[in-house]
């Protein structure tokens, strides 16, 4: 049928539901930047929030939202307005101890009875103590410890020990030898030395201790793995076992911690950085048991500084703002306790968000969409010339295995046993911990439980796990700019359809493609299609390498490339299934060709609009050296190079900006 308004002029025309034309910066040619032409709008007439180091017109906007519906679930909560149950009790109770500031105040004595656990060690037995004390709480002092499943058995839940203990946020920040970084080594240990001040030393006690804190995490530092190479399966698997890691780091006690902090007993174990762990053995053999602990007790100042008097938390505020983040105020304390109350107690939190915010058509309606662009996928693997059958054959059983997980859990967790009170949010703060550490200890030696979420329903965000095999989207993402209900099936698939083609993707990009449908870390590629493989996501590598970040800082096209090669895919599935979905449902294409966009400029406006965001130059350099996600502007005009499908909705010419050099191309999926 033709479409209403097929004869009026496509710029008389209306824009489609869940574009937003103010966005848009008409003058950009599309073909030279297309992140400034769907973007450029907005760019220049949003501010990044004081409180923010970064600010998008998707995740940043969208969470707010949610926070602001959860903001209202916990006042009531905290004002004892439907306290039906025990769980809202104990959300109204863990709420109104963090906001509660003339408490906060008097914190002090009781952050020493804790900090009194970590000082005056005399022993290496002591020592151990006090880390498994800290490790029980989840505060990785030294070193980190959890339940993972065993990557080469995807049945079974294993203990597993990883390098940790840092203040700054990697090892870069400690071995660099550029200005920006001896800078910001300076500036930590300054901060350092004024959070023991605070906490009543003398300057130069204070000074002492901050030199001894700054020269141990230099050595872990020294010690840990590159970033980038972490994201190797291989390099960060270590079946050890308990007897295995005291043979490589003896001076550590491990009897007396693996008791202390509560994990079952059990050979199991994996080691995720050998090489790491000798150096904490050299490190407790070198130092006296006194001096570890102002290191320990930094490391729970630092966890907990949101639960302590105002001085405190400016400090906090001051060092991470001038150094990390460029933040011009700090976040509002709501807005703190908010998420504090989720990552406490996310099912109990989860339950009335999901009434408030997300109706079984929103479960079906996203479902309908992953399985169109799983079978997105199935379709365009028989098109891969590079893949042989073999291969292919597996891979379809595998993308056949996915599981999705949509909106919520089937089965919420329980909080018995946990203990919340009024008066004091670092007791709680600390039980939370405690409860949730426990929980995750408890795990090891136990099958794996494929029900279980690893993201709270009300976050913005999505994920996909090799080792289950599946894609979880929680509700908090399923909303405007990403999903609209009554937004145009195109704009949908660019927005929404691209974070499911990208999650999919995700179990086949370098990382992800190393474990089978089970979730196991095995080889089931021929050694062709594997070669076939590197080759092209090398070019997506070298794509990225060229790109900068911020000033002086390049992105790491390693570190960047599950990503990047996710966002590629997800892309193209996503744009295949839309069109199958419009030849489908000709009432729907009809709609959407009515509008001032064709369905393919729709599909990757939509993309390009739900990534909108701006950055201060310090989040962007630390984001740049640890995040795996590239800049949002690449994440746009990354992948849309490379997709013939980009330059023919925008009529782009060979030789534009926008459009790779044929031999230049990449392609994986």
């Amino acid at each position: 049928p033709e479409a209403p308004g097929a004869n009026v002029p496509m710029s008389e025309r209306p824009m489609p539901p869940g574009l937003d034309a103010a966005v848009m910066d008409p003058s950009a040619n599309p073909c030279d930047d297309f992140y400034a032409y769907a973007c450029g709008g907005w760019l220049k007439a949003t501010e990044i929030p004081a409180e923010r180091a970064r600010w998008s017109r998707g995740f940043e906007t969208v969470a707010e939202r949610n926070q602001t519906v959860l903001r209202d679930i916990l006042t009531k909560a905290a004002e004892g307005q439907g306290q039906s149950t025990p769980e809202e009790k104990m959300l109204g109770d863990y709420y109104g101890a963090c906001m509660d500031e003339a408490k906060l105040e008097q914190s002090l004595p009781t952050l020493r009875t804790y900090l009194a656990k970590l000082t005056g060690l005399k022993s290496p037995e002591a020592v151990a103590k006090a880390v498994a004390w800290l490790h029980a709480r989840n505060i990785n002092a030294l070193f980190r410890v959890t339940s993972d499943q065993d990557q080469k058995d995807a049945t079974q839940v294993i203990a597993v020990v990883d390098a940790g203990g840092l203040g700054l946020p990697d090892r870069d920040y400690y071995l660099k030898p550029d200005l920006k970084m001896r800078e910001a080594r300076a500036a930590y240990q300054a901060h350092v030395q004024k959070v023991f001040e605070l906490l009543g030393d003398a300057p130069f006690v204070a000074s002492r201790k901050a030199t001894g804190i700054v020269a141990i995490e230099t050595r872990l530092a020294t010690a840990r793995l590159p970033k980038d190479e972490t994201r190797e399966p291989e390099k960060v698997y270590h079946r050890l076992e308990r007897q295995g890691l005291k043979q490589l780091a003896p001076a550590f006690q491990w009897d007396t911690y693996f008791a202390e902090v509560g994990l079952p007993a059990g050979e199991a174990l994996n080691v995720t950085q050998p090489k790491f762990f000798s150096e904490v053995s050299a490190l407790v053999r070198q130092q006296r048991p006194s001096d570890m602990g102002p290191y320990l007790s930094y490391h729970l100042v630092k966890n907990v500084q949101t639960a302590l008097p105002k001085a405190l938390r400016d400090e906090f505020f001051r060092f991470e703002s001038t150094v990390l983040t460029g933040a011009k105020a700090d976040l509002a304390r709501w807005k703190k306790c908010v998420d504090a109350t989720d990552d406490a107690l996310p099912h109990a939190l989860a339950k009335p968000f999901i009434a408030r915010t997300f109706g079984a058509d929103g479960k079906a309606t996203t479902l309908d969409m992953v399985q169109q662009i799983e079978q997105s996928f199935e379709r365009n693997l028989d098109t891969l010339a590079w893949m042989d059958a073999q291969t292919k054959a597996q891979a379809l059983v595998k993308v056949k295995k996915i599981t999705n997980k949509i909106g919520y859990p089937d089965q919420w967790r329980a909080y018995d046993g946990l203990t919340v009170k009024r008066d004091s949010y670092l007791d709680n703060r600390l039980a939370a911990d405690a409860f949730e550490q426990a929980r995750q200890l408890r795990k090891v030696g136990q099958p794996v439980d494929r029900q279980e979420w690893f993201m709270s329903p009300p976050t913005v965000n999505a994920y996909y796990n090799a080792a289950t095999n599946e894609i979880v989207f929680p509700a908090g993402i399923l909303q405007p700019p990403f999903f609209g209900r009554d937004a145009s099936a195109a704009v949908n698939f660019g927005a929404m359809g691209m974070v499911v083609g990208h999650e999919i993707t995700h179990g086949f990009d370098d990382e992800g493609r190393q474990f089978d449908a089970d979730g196991n870390l095995r080889t089931w590629w021929t050694p062709a299609s594997d070669k076939a493989f590197r080759e092209r996501v090398a070019c997506v590598k070298n794509q990225y390498d060229q790109y900068t970040a911020v000033d002086d800082v390049k992105v790491n096209g390693k570190l960047t490339l599950g990503e990047n090669v996710a966002d590629l895919g997800g892309l193209k599935l996503a744009y295949a299934a839309m069109e199958s979905y419009l030849a489908r449902h000709p009432d729907q294409a009809a709609k959407a060709n009515s509008y001032r966009f064709t369905p393919g400029q729709q599909f990757f406006l939509a993309h390009a609009q739900s990534w909108c965001s701006k950055i201060r130059n310090e989040a962007a350099r630390q984001r740049a050296l640890t995040d795996s996600h590239s800049p949002a502007f690449l994440r746009v005009n990354g992948p849309d190079v490379n997709l013939p499908q980009f330059q023919q909705a925008f009529s782009c010419p060979a030789g534009a900006k926008m459009v790779a050099p044929a031999a230049n191309r990449c392609e994986v999926w």
